[in-house]
Parts: structure tokens; C-alpha cells; sequence
């Protein structure tokens, strides 16, 4: 039996489309649709799908509000089918496991491509773990954190540079990361698998939430003190040394891991440019994107942190890295800031 789908889609031409393309994978059965969240609410304990496809913008009762209810009633794997929209990262904060881009109907070939990324979104939605999902969902805001001790003014300390790579369930984890740490922190990069369009949108997001700047990577920039930089979604991200500064290399790039942006691109480029001065935490996400470039970070004196199973939406990345030796320590989502802070106060 394959994994049972319902669809749900306020379009009849959507509908039609993503039940003929889903139907033609042999693992996917389309067992229903709902035309608005409000018919979801009632279909979803009667149908009992395995996954979820919803799009975020529909009249009346809206994605989101329909997911909380999901969350807390019928927690099931949701993947959002959307446009470019704000609104996306608010469905993903309400517990839904991943997200697709619409496709671009003036591309001939958009409509394949999406096809296959939501088929396997819909494979890794079905083994996610929903338990961490549903407590994301459920967290109150958390406090701002209090300032880091002193000694990580210091030159050493300021010197440093912090890697995170991410993918499946990273949009939030990655936030919770980033929420614990203060103005100070030494600079940060990140990769989160993430298509093009969503990754300034994610930066802003972030940027009105953590206490550091956050913004989207454009080529050449410094990597600083107190800034967080999102590798933008359609480029591959290095960061190289240019005297005494450590600055980003966005540029047009093959997929590397299956990957673009890919967090190996960006861990081996870190390992070659700051080695022992350098931090690499490896979070929630299917594959094995980052592991052997966080264990070329450990090999290079880095600190290596990775997030352990029991918090992760899908412990797919950080396992494989844990498996080859690239971890120093495994570490649960909300306290991997404090992991981090703990080793840049003993610098």
C-alpha cells in the first residue's frame, strides 16, 4: 500500500493536476480532497491520511488556522503546497513539516521539477517525527536571552565562526538556535535547503526576532560580530579568508549533496578558511547533506555540534554525521545555544 494522500486545494485545476501527477507515483495514493480547510477539518479524522498536501491561501478558514487545529485534534504530516508568501513560515511554526514552491506556469519544465520535490517531500513527511512538531507548535515565546559573559569579547573569541546547516523541520530549529544567542554572538552562516525566494523572506523573519542582525548573503559580504547570514536559495554559498576578515562567495553552482544551496559547499569552505577557529553545528533534515563537510570541520580543529535525535523533525543529516565521527557533541534543539555559548566562554 502507498502512502495515502489527501489534497487540499481551494483550485479545481490544482486539484485535477496534482491527483493526476501524485496518482502516476506507484508509493502515492490520492484517498481524497477538501476543497477549503473547513472541509478538511471533517475529512482528515474520517479518511485518516498518512499525509497532508494543503495550500496556505484559501477562503474562509485559512491554512494556518486549519493546521493548528490538525496539531492539536489529528496531528498528521502536512506539506504545504504554496507561492512565495510570508504566510509560509507561519504554517511552518504551526507544525507543518516542509513546503513547495508552486510552479511557474511559463516554465515548461517547473511543473515536472515540483512534481518530484513534492514526492519527496511527501516521503520524508510520512516518517516525520510529529511529536516535536506539535510541541514547536505549542511553544510560548521565549525570553530574550541575557547577554553572554564577558570573556567572549575578547579578540579570540571575536574571531571565531559559526557554521549551521539545516534542511526538514531547520526553519524552526535553526530560529530556536538563533533566539537563544545575544547581539555579541561572533559571526554566523547558514545553509537551509530552502527554493529561491523564501530565504530573504526567512532572514527578515528572523531578523525581527533575534536579538542579532539577520539578512539575506549577497557575494562579498564581511562576516562580523553580531551578524547571521541565510545562504540565498538558488546559489551555492563559500566563505574565504581576506586578511584579517572572513567574507561570503555566493555564486551559481551545481548541486552538490543534491543540494543548492548545500551545506557541504559551505562546511569544507569553512574548514579550509577558519579550521579551529571555526564552530559547526548540523541540525534536522533528510540525507546527509553537511557530514562530510562537518567532519572536514572536526578534522580541522573546529567544534562540532550536532542536534540530537530526539528533537530532530527528521534525524536524517545529523545522524549520518554523528555516524562518521563528525560530531563532538549531540545536543537537544533548545539547547544547542547554550552548547555553544559554553564553548565560546571557555576561549
Amino acid at each position: 500500500m502507498g502512502i495515502r494522500v489527501l489534497i487540499v486545494d481551494d483550485s479545481i485545476f490544482f486539484r485535477r493536476f496534482l491527483t493526476e501527477k501524485l496518482s502516476a507515483h506507484p508509493n502515492i495514493e490520492i484517498v481524497g480532497y477538501a476543497t477549503n480547510a473547513l472541509e478538511a477539518k471533517f475529512a482528515i479524522p474520517r479518511i485518516k491520511p498518512d499525509v497532508v498536501t494543503l495550500d496556505v491561501e484559501m477562503p474562509g478558514m485559512s491554512g494556518i488556522e486549519l493546521l493548528k487545529l490538525i496539531m492539536t485534534d489529528f496531528p498528521v504530516p502536512v506539506v504545504l503546497v504554496s507561492a512565495v508568501n510570508m504566510n509560509v513560515f507561519d504554517a511552518l511554526s504551526a507544525g507543518a513539516v516542509d513546503f513547495v514552491k508552486k510552479p511557474d506556469t511559463s516554465n515548461p519544465a517547473a511543473p515536472q521539477r515540483f512534481i518530484q520535490e513534492l514526492v519527496d517531500k511527501i516521503n520524508i513527511a510520512k516518517n516525520a517525527h510529529l511529536g516535536i512538531l506539535g510541541r514547536q507548535a505549542a511553544q510560548k515565546p521565549v525570553q530574550a536571552p541575557q547577554p553572554l559573559q564577558p570573556a567572549i569579547i575578547g579578540m579570540r573569541s571575536k574571531s571565531v565562526l559559526v557554521a549551521i546547516g539545516a534542511s526538514t523541520g531547520g526553519t524552526e530549529a535553526t530560529l530556536v538556535v538563533l533566539k537563544g544567542l545575544p547581539k555579541n554572538t561572533p559571526g554566523i552562516v547558514v545553509v537551509q535547503h530552502m527554493p529561491p525566494g523564501f530565504t530573504k523572506m526567512y532572514a527578515d523573519r528572523m531578523n525581527g526576532i533575534c536579538q542579532m542582525e539577520v539578512r539575506e548573503a549577497k557575494d562579498g559580504d564581511i562576516v562580523q560580530q553580531g551578524l547571521c547570514l541565510i545562504a540565498p536559495g538558488d546559489l551555492q554559498m563559500k566563505v574565504v579568508q581576506s586578511g584579517t576578515h572572513y567574507i561570503v562567495k555566493c555564486f551559481k553552482g551545481e548541486k552538490v549533496s543534491g543540494h543548492c544551496p548545500s551545506v557541504d559547499v559551505l562546511f569544507h569552505s569553512v574548514a579550509e578558511a577558519a579550521g579551529r577557529n571555526s564552530v559547526g553545528i548540523i541540525m534536522t533534515g533528510m540525507g546527509k547533506d553537511g557530514a562530510d563537510g562537518l567532519l572536514h570541520m572536526r578534522k580541522s580543529g573546529a567544534y562540532t555540534i550536532g542536534q540530537d535525535e530526539e528533537s530532530c523533525v527528521v534525524y536524517g543529516m545529523p545522524m549520518v554525521a554523528f555516524n562518521i565521527g563528525a560530531v563532538a557533541v549531540q545536543a537537544p534543539c533548545d539547547g544547542i545555544s547554550q552548547v555553544l555559548k559554553a564553548h565560546l566562554n571557555r576561549l
